[in-house]
C-alpha cells in the first residue's frame, strides 16, 4: 500500500461521488468500490438481469446501471488461477489437468457406459420446460456436448444456478428414462472404510473432476435415450486405491504419510488423470493440506451437515421425522447409544403407527440435536494394536463402544428386536456381545480383542 487519495472525485452516469480510494499495485481494475461504499448508497445489484441500482446521497437521485454482457469470465480470474497452480507443488507440472473448459466430448476408453432399458419398453417423452430468454441463449451455446436430436425419446433440460463462480448449469429431468431403466448395481464404497482408509497419514490432497459426467462417453446407440461414473474411476485408479487414493464418485483424495510420499502419489495422480484426458477444477482443489473433508469431516462431524441440525425444526410431521432421522443416522458412529436416544423417535416411522408427536419425541430430539452439535472427534483405528469392546444391555436396546489404547474408535447400537424383549438379562448381554462383533468384524477378525462385561455369568458361557 503506498498512500490514499483524499476526497477523490467519482462520475458515474450523470452524478458524481466522492470517495478516499487506497492506492494499489496494478491489478488491471480501475477502482474497487467495497460494502461500506455500497451500504452508504443503497447499492442493489441484479445479477440475473445485470443491473446496477444506487442512491445518490448529495441529490438523492436512484440510478439504474445496465452492465454489459461478458461471454467469458474477466482474465484477472484467470491469471490468478494460473499464478496458484505455478506455485503449487507438483501441480505446477499438469496445468493441462486443470482446463477452463472441457475439450469437447470425452475420448474413446475401454469402459464403454450402456443403458439397459426393460424388456419391452416403448420410448417415452415428456414435454420441455419453458425457458426464460437468456436460459434459451445458454442452451444454444455450442461446447460439444449436446446436439440437435430428432429422436422419440424426450427428457426435459432445465438450468440451475452455479454456486461457485456463476453462469449457469445444464440439467436434464431423467425421471421417465430412470422408470424404465435397469439399476446399475455396481456398489458405492461404504463411507466408513474410505474412512479407516485414512489411519497414519498426515498429507492430503483433494482433487474434484470438472463437470464429472460430462466426461462419461455414452455408448453410440444409447445417445438417443439421453436425448455411470464409480466404475470407470475405479478403473482408471486400479492400481493405487487402497494404497494412496480414495474414490467416491468425481472426488479423488490422495493421502500419504509424508510430504516426499506426497509429492510422488500426486505426481502419479495427475498423470494418471492427463494419461485419460480427465479434467479437474481447480477452485474445487486443495493440496498439500494436514486435514481434509471428503464425504465427512476427519475424525469429526461435517459442520455443514451438523448446522441443518442445530438450525431445523421440531420434526412434528411424517417427512420431517425421517429426513431428521436420516440425517442424524449419519453419525450415529460418533454418538453413544443413539439407537436408545432416538427410540421415541423411530417408533413413530413404523409401518401403521399413528404420528403423535408426544413429549418423550421432543426430548429425544433435543437430546439428539445437542449430542450431535457437540459429537466427540474419534480416533482412526490401527489393524496393528489390540482393540477393546465394551457394551451394555438394557430393556431399550443393545449399545457397544470399540476402543483402542483408551481411545474411541466408535460408537453402534440398536434397538431391541420384537423377539428379545423376552430375553433374560444374561442373553441381553450376549446379544450385545453378538451385535458388536458382527459389525465391527473388518476391525476385529485376525487381531486381538478384548471384550468387557460387568455380568459375570458371560465369562463361563464358552464353559
Amino acid at each position: 500500500m503506498n498512500q490514499i487519495v483524499r476526497h477523490l472525485r467519482l462520475c458515474i452516469g450523470t452524478e458524481e461521488f466522492y470517495v478516499d480510494p487506497v492506492v494499489l499495485p496494478n491489478q488491471g481494475i480501475d477502482i474497487i468500490l467495497g460494502m461500506d461504499w455500497m451500504k452508504e448508497h443503497n447499492v442493489l445489484l441484479d445479477i440475473t438481469s445485470r443491473i446496477v441500482q444506487m442512491k445518490s446521497s448529495r441529490s438523492g437521485k436512484t440510478m439504474h446501471i445496465h452492465l454489459p454482457s461478458h461471454k467469458h469470465s474477466p482474465p484477472i480470474v484467470n491469471a490468478t488461477e494460473a499464478q496458484l497452480i505455478e506455485k503449487i507443488p507438483v501441480v505446477s507440472d499438469f496445468p493441462d489437468v486443470f482446463a477452463e473448459e472441457l475439450p469437447g466430448l470425452p475420448p474413446d476408453r475401454d469402459v464403454e457406459f450402456a443403458i439397459e432399458l426393460v424388456p419391452g419398453t416403448a420410448p417415452v417423452s415428456w414435454r420441455p420446460y419453458r425457458m426464460a430468454p437468456d436460459e434459451l441463449k445458454e442452451l444454444k451455446l455450442d461446447k460439444g456436448f449436446i446436439r440437435p436430436s430428432s429422436s422419440p425419446w424426450g427428457c426435459p433440460a432445465l438450468f440451475v444456478e452455479k454456486k461457485d463462480q456463476g453462469g449457469k448449469r445444464l440439467c436434464v429431468d431423467y425421471r421417465p428414462l430412470n422408470a424404465v431403466t435397469i439399476k446399475n448395481k455396481y456398489p458405492l464404497p461404504h463411507i466408513d472404510i474410505l474412512f479407516d482408509q485414512l489411519a497414519g497419514a498426515k498429507v492430503f490432497s483433494k482433487i474434484d473432476l470438472r463437470s464429472g459426467y460430462y466426461q462419461i462417453k455414452i455408448r453410440e446407440e444409447d445417445i438417443p435415450k439421453t436425448a455411470f461414473f464409480m466404475y470407470m474411476m475405479n478403473s482408471v485408479f486400479m492400481n493405487e486405491l487402497d494404497k494412496f487414493v480414495v474414490v467416491f464418485i468425481d472426488e479423488i483424495l490422495i493421502y500419504s504419510k509424508s510430504k516426499e510420499e506426497h509429492k510422488e502419489h500426486l505426481r502419479i495422480v495427475l498423470a494418471r488423470l492427463r494419461e485419460h484426458k480427465l479434467y479437474a477444477k481447480f477452485s474445487k482443489c486443495a493440496f498439500w493440506l494436514k486435514e481434509v473433508t471428503f464425504c465427512l469431516r476427519r475424525g469429526s462431524s461435517d459442520p455443514s451437515k451438523v448446522k441443518d441440525v442445530r438450525t431445523g425444526s421440531n420434526p412434528r410431521h411424517g417427512d420431517r421425522d425421517s429426513s431428521f432421522l436420516g440425517l442424524a443416522g449419519y453419525y450415529r458412529r460418533f454418538i453413544k447409544d443413539f439407537s436408545k436416544t432416538a427410540k421415541p423417535m423411530t417408533s413413530l416411522t413404523k409401518k401403521n403407527a399413528k404420528y403423535v408427536w408426544s413429549s418423550n419425541c421432543e426430548e429425544a430430539f433435543q437430546t439428539l440435536k445437542k449430542l450431535l452439535t457437540s459429537a466427540p472427534v474419534l480416533a482412526q483405528p490401527d489393524v496393528t494394536k489390540p482393540f477393546d469392546v465394551y457394551f451394555d444391555a438394557s430393556g431399550s436396546g443393545l449399545g457397544c463402544v470399540l476402543m483402542q489404547e483408551g481411545r474411541v474408535i466408535a460408537y453402534a447400537s440398536r434397538q431391541l428386536r420384537k423377539h428379545e424383549a423376552n430375553y433374560p438379562t444374561h442373553d441381553l448381554e450376549l446379544a450385545a456381545v453378538v451385535h458388536a462383533l458382527k459389525i465391527w468384524r473388518h476391525y476385529l477378525l485376525g487381531n486381538t480383542c478384548h471384550i468387557y462385561t460387568d455380568h459375570k455369568s458371560l465369562k463361563y458361557i464358552l464353559t
